[in-house]
């Protein structure tokens, strides 16, 4: 992601690293950040639990909404 500007947003006060894809004109967000905001958890190794355990589930029900990528460190 070449031209990508770090910054930090808002969501109900709290923040969510992005990304933004200067080539692309898209924001990409922390889906670590959103998941914890949505389910009021700021302690990030349940966040992060909880989504490994998500993705596990869908993929177990043949649901495809993650795409392969791994991890992208913000930072």
């Amino acid at each position: 992601m070449s031209n990508a500007k770090i910054s930090i947003r808002f969501f109900n006060d709290q923040e969510v690293r992005a990304v933004w894809d200067e080539e692309k004109a898209k924001w990409w967000f922390s889906v670590l950040d959103i998941v914890g905001v949505l389910n009021g958890e700021s302690d990030y190794s349940k966040v992060r639990n909880y989504w490994k355990y998500l993705k596990a589930k869908l993929k177990k029900e043949n649901n495809q909404v993650v795409s392969v990528t791994t991890q992208l460190k913000l930072f």
